[in-house]
C-alpha cells in the first residue's frame, strides 16, 4: 500500500497523534491525502438520467448502408464496432427506484474508426416537448419542489401536472408513459429509440432523414403498476441487478438496430411536423430498415469509471450523419456536453470510457484534470514551426442546408398535439388500455381539480372514450370537449 505519491504505508490503522490519546498533527499527510480525497469522491450527479446500468459489447452491421450514408462503421457487415451502452431513469435521483414510472435513458456509444458516435435516446418514442428552451422549465416540474424538495415522482404531483395540463404538446408523451411501457421490466426487454430526427448522407451528398429504433431480441416485456410499486420497495435496484447478473452469466443480451427514413422532399407533405419530436412516424408510410445487431457482453469492472463518468452528447457524430433542423436536437447538441463539462471537468473526453479508440490531434491544451503530454512550442494553427500540424483533415461530402427565413420566435404551425396521442390509444389492447387509464387515474386522484380538470380536457381531446374514463374514474368532473384549433 502506497499514498497517491507513491510513498510506502506502513501504518494505515492509526493517525498520527501526541502519543497515544493526544490530538492529531497537521502534518499526517497520509490522513490528509486520504480524506481530501474521500471528501471529494463524489461529483455532482447528473440532473437527469442520475441512477443508471451499463455494458459493453459491439455493434454488427447486416450490410452495407452505403446507398444512405457515408458513416463507415455503417458498411462492412465483418466489422464488429465496440460500443458502450448506459441505460437510466430519468426524473429520480441517483439512489431512486429503479421501477419507478418514468421514461429510461437509453444512450449508446460506438467507437467508431472515425471517432465517436454517441446514439442518445428514450425508450418512448416521443418526448414531452418539441423545443428545447422549455426543458429547464419541464425538469423543474419534474424534480423537488424548491420548497420542500418532495419531486412529483413522490407525493408532490401537482408541480408535473400543473407543467403537463399547460403543455398540450406533452399528451402524446402521456399515452405513452402511463401506459405499462413507463415500467419496464428489465433493460433487456425494452426498446430505445433516438426520438429526434437526425440527416444520413453518403458520399454523393444526397441527405436523408433518418429516425432509430433498437428493438430488443427478448421482446418488449413491462410491469403492470402494482408490480413496479413492489419492486421499489424490496427490490430498487432491480433492472440493474437484472442487467449484471445476467451478462455476468455468461449470457448475451442482443438488440436489432432499425430505421426510418423520409426524403427530405416528403416533410411538408405530412399532416404533422416529421421533426417535431412528440410525433412519431406512421410506419406504414416509413416502414422500419433493419440495419445491424448490438450485442452486449461484458459489464463494467469499476461502477464509477466507467458507468457514472460515462458521458453522452447528441454532438458527437461522425461523418455521413448530420443534425436536422429539430428545435430539440439543436438545443441538446449544447447542453449535454455543457452538463458534463461541469459534472467531470473540461477534459471530460480523456477519461477512459469517454476516450474515441482513434487518435485525436488538436491544438486545444491545459485545463482542470489534463493529463495528455504535449511537447513542442506550437499550439496553433496555421503553423509553420511543426510543419504545420496538425493539419485539416482532407475534407467530405456534405449535404448543402439550405436556410432562409426570419430570425424569429415562434411555435411550428402543425402542432396536431392530440391526433397520435388519440392513435396511441386506439391502438392498445383492452387490458392496455384499461391500465393507461388505471394509471393515470391512481396518480391524478392526487392533484388540485383545476389541473386534474385541464389534463382530463386535453386527454379527451386525444380520445373522447379515454377522457369519460377518467372522469368517471375521478368522480365529480364535468369535462367538456372543445375543439381544437385544428379541428375548427
Amino acid at each position: 500500500m502506497t499514498t497517491n505519491q507513491g510513498v510506502p504505508v506502513t501504518d494505515n490503522q492509526n493517525s498520527l497523534t501526541v502519543g497515544e490519546r493526544g490530538p492529531m498533527m497537521l502534518h499526517d499527510v497520509q490522513f490528509i491525502e486520504k480524506m481530501a480525497h474521500f471528501d471529494r469522491e463524489r461529483i455532482p450527479e447528473r440532473v437527469v438520467h442520475a441512477k443508471g446500468a451499463g455494458a459493453h459489447g459491439y455493434f454488427q452491421v447486416y450490410r452495407s448502408m452505403e446507398r444512405y450514408t457515408k458513416a463507415r462503421f455503417l458498411q462492412d457487415p465483418s466489422t464488429r464496432t465496440p460500443v458502450f451502452v448506459r441505460f437510466s431513469t430519468v426524473t429520480g435521483g441517483r439512489g431512486s427506484a429503479d421501477t419507478v414510472r418514468d421514461p429510461r435513458g437509453f444512450a449508446v456509444k460506438f467507437y467508431t474508426e472515425d471517432g465517436n458516435y454517441d446514439l442518445v435516446g428514450n425508450n418512448l418514442p416521443v418526448f414531452f416537448i418539441r423545443d428545447a428552451v422549455k426543458f429547464p422549465d419541464m425538469v423543474h416540474a419534474f424534480k423537488g419542489a424548491p420548497d420542500s424538495n418532495i419531486p412529483s415522482a413522490s407525493s408532490a404531483h401537482n408541480r408535473f401536472w400543473d407543467f403537463i395540463s399547460l403543455t398540450p404538446e406533452s399528451t402524446h408523451m402521456i399515452t405513452w408513459l402511463f401506459s405499462d411501457r413507463g415500467t419496464p421490466k428489465s433493460y433487456r426487454m425494452m426498446e430505445g429509440f433516438g426520438v429526434n430526427t437526425y440527416v444520413w448522407v453518403n458520399a454523393g451528398g444526397t441527405a436523408v432523414y433518418v429516425k432509430y429504433h433498437w428493438k430488443p431480441k427478448l421482446g418488449v416485456q413491462n410491469l403492470d403498476r402494482h408490480e413496479a410499486t413492489r419492486f421499489s420497495g424490496v427490490d430498487p435496484d432491480y433492472l440493474t441487478r437484472d442487467l449484471r447478473e445476467t451478462i455476468a452469466s455468461g449470457e448475451e443480451v442482443e438488440y436489432e438496430l432499425n430505421v426510418q427514413l423520409m426524403n427530405i422532399n416528403e416533410e411538408l407533405k405530412q399532416d404533422f411536423d416529421p421533426l417535431d419530436a412528440t410525433k412519431t412516424w406512421p410506419e406504414d408510410k416509413f416502414p422500419l430498415i433493419p440495419v445491424g445487431k448490438m450485442m452486449l457482453n461484458r459489464n463494467p469492472a469499476n461502477f464509477f469509471a466507467e458507468v457514472e463518468q460515462a458521458a453522452f452528447c447528441p454532438a458527437s457524430l461522425v461523418p455521413g450523419i448530420e443534425f436536422s433542423a429539430d428545435k430539440l436536437l439543436q438545443g441538446r447538441t449544447f447542453s449535454y456536453a455543457d452538463t458534463q463539462r461541469y459534472r467531470l471537468g473540461v477534459n471530460y473526453l480523456q477519461i477512459h470510457v469517454n476516450r474515441p479508440l482513434v487518435p485525436v490531434d488538436n491544438n486545444q491544451r491545459d485545463g482542470a484534470m489534463q493529463f495528455s503530454s504535449f511537447v513542442g512550442s506550437v499550439n496553433y494553427e496555421p503553423n509553420s514551426l511543426a510543419s504545420g500540424m496538425p493539419k485539416e483533415a482532407l475534407g467530405g461530402t456534405q449535404y448543402i442546408h439550405r436556410v432562409e427565413g426570419e430570425v424569429t420566435r415562434r411555435k411550428i404551425s402543425l402542432t396536431n398535439d392530440f391526433k397520435q396521442a388519440g392513435a396511441k390509444y386506439r391502438s392498445l389492447s383492452k387490458i392496455n388500455q384499461e391500465h393507461l387509464a388505471d394509471n393515470l387515474i391512481a396518480d391524478l386522484m392526487h392533484i388540485d381539480k383545476p389541473i386534474k380538470k385541464r389534463v382530463i380536457e386535453n386527454l379527451t381531446k386525444a380520445d373522447s372514450q379515454l377522457g369519460k374514463l377518467l372522469a368517471e374514474g375521478l368522480e365529480g368532473l364535468t369535462i367538456t370537449k372543445k375543439p381544437t384549433r385544428h379541428q375548427r
